[in-house]
């Protein structure tokens, strides 16, 4: 069985950072893209980031400039470094994984549980 799980986030003010991790584990042989996925209250789930297992990286527009998705392929783990935070980046950010090559020679796609940032003074 394949996961991943998050951490990383919490309460920070206005124009504040956070640095969230995301961390693959189990039985597989790699990962094609891990992405960075929010949800904010009353609102649909947004892509946030998504990096290839290349490197290539693709931001939402709302974000670009003060987030950086990064990944370290050694230790299954992605990052979103969130700087010059604000209330709209309220929301639940939820890590991804796509077409992760198991062991099995299947390919699953796997939803992390999320974890909370909350923008506020």
């Amino acid at each position: 069985q394949v996961r991943v799980v998050e951490s990383g986030g919490g309460l920070v003010q206005p124009g504040g950072s956070l640095r969230l991790s995301c961390a693959a584990s189990g039985s597989f042989f790699s990962i094609d893209a891990m992405a960075w996925y929010r949800q904010a209250p009353g609102k649909e789930r947004e892509l946030v980031a998504r990096i290839t297992s290349g490197g290539s990286t693709d931001y939402a527009n709302s974000v670009k400039g003060r987030f950086t998705i990064s990944r370290d392929n050694d230790k299954n783990t992605v990052y979103l470094q969130m700087n010059s935070l604000k209330a709209d980046d309220t929301a639940v950010y939820y890590c991804y994984a796509h077409r992760i090559l198991t062991i099995t020679r299947t390919y699953v796609e796997v939803w992390g549980q999320g974890t909370l940032v909350t923008v506020s003074s």
